[in-house]
């Protein structure tokens, strides 16, 4: 899901996707793509045994999958000779294989993970939350699809992103900064762990309790990690997050403390909840398995946060700058939000020129 929070967090994708025109296209999109979707659950579901979850989620997946071929061609607005050939088997195999089958898999165990947590069981009444976790995956999709592909259409055209959300920025940096990312991956894994072994000191033990831990665990190493990130160790001697979040007001920290922070610690946790319960078909959560869960939505949470703030970084030393209008995401309005009398919202890179 690292491609669905670059997509929010760094400007210039964040701006790429939000003009009006795009939103407008992106809406009649997953209108099409979840009326279409719908009508294929409605003809399926008599034909597949959907109360299988290993059907139900081949199924989400290759939904997933042909949602992502067609939504990512509307994005790039060409023919698919024209695209293969400069897109490459790279490319398109990671949007295809990844941003379509495999995070189509992952919301639709989202989607029943969460349906299990307010007490509505897949395998009780697998009608109602087999048709949402097709449905929710495939919308969530086409959205993503269709906003890489029209970032890529762009990238084609020659106008320069300094990031492109398939993870390879994400590989360089972890070779290039293996010593701080590995410190902080294992500050997260660490913390996430503890947070997921607070059920045990509990009286009585309640799914909600791990998951409300970890994901307010994981928020807070993801707003750390990502001030650290934007750390430029050449121009300062100390550790600037602390600094950054000293004289950063309240209410602005929370604005970005809660997305992606809070909301995709969460995801994650429900993600991995959601295997538990639907593939490996266990009725109880392991206190193992669910320390493990904490530890990796931690470790994860704290390298995509580390990732997020370095990239944030690199635009604006490389001259990204947007007018906090621009952006619709919470985090990033929090981010580049100017300076008041109240408070300062989280400053510029050191060296930077700040946000025009």
């Amino acid at each position: 899901m690292l491609h669905r929070m670059a997509l929010r967090v760094l400007p210039s994708l964040s701006l790429a996707v939000t003009e009006e025109s795009v939103r407008k296209r992106k809406r009649l999109v997953m209108l099409v793509s979840g009326a279409v979707v719908f009508l294929v659950y409605r003809m399926a579901k008599d034909v597949i045994p959907l109360a299988d979850p290993f059907v139900l989620l081949a199924v989400s997946g290759v939904v997933s999958l042909v949602t992502a071929f067609a939504t990512y061609r509307v994005g790039r607005l060409d023919h698919w000779q024209t695209i293969i050939r400069e897109d490459g088997p790279r490319i398109l195999g990671w949007v295809l294989l990844w941003v379509g089958a495999v995070y189509g898999v992952q919301l639709s165990l989202l989607v029943l993970a969460l349906l299990w947590v307010v007490g509505y069981n897949y395998f009780s009444h697998p009608d109602g939350p087999a048709m949402m976790a097709i449905m929710v995956a495939c919308a969530s999709v086409a959205r993503d699809a269709f906003e890489i592909g029209h970032v890529r259409r762009f990238v084609v055209k020659g106008r320069p992103f300094p990031t492109f959300p398939d993870g390879a920025a994400l590989r360089a940096l972890v070779r290039s900064r293996a010593r701080s990312v590995g410190a902080w991956v294992g500050i997260g894994t660490v913390a996430g762990a503890l947070a997921a072994s607070l059920d045990f000191v509990m009286t009585e033990r309640l799914v909600i309790v791990p998951l409300v831990a970890v994901s307010l665990s994981g928020s807070v190493i993801t707003l750390c990690a990502y001030l650290e990130g934007m750390t430029e160790r050449a121009t300062t001697s100390t550790s600037s997050w602390r600094v950054w979040l000293a004289e950063t007001k309240l209410s602005a920290l929370l604005k970005y403390w809660w997305w992606p922070g809070l909301a995709f610690s969460s995801t994650y946790y429900l993600v991995a909840m959601g295997m538990w319960l639907f593939l490996f078909q266990f009725t109880l959560m392991a206190p193992l398995y669910v320390v493990g869960i904490g530890a990796l939505v931690g470790g994860v949470m704290a390298l995509y946060g580390y990732y997020l703030g370095h990239r944030r970084l690199v635009e604006e030393q490389e001259g990204q700058r947007l007018k906090e209008g621009l952006l619709r995401c919470p985090f990033v309005m929090g981010i580049l939000g100017g300076t008041n009398q109240a408070g300062r919202a989280l400053p510029t890179a050191p060296g930077s020129k700040g946000v025009a």
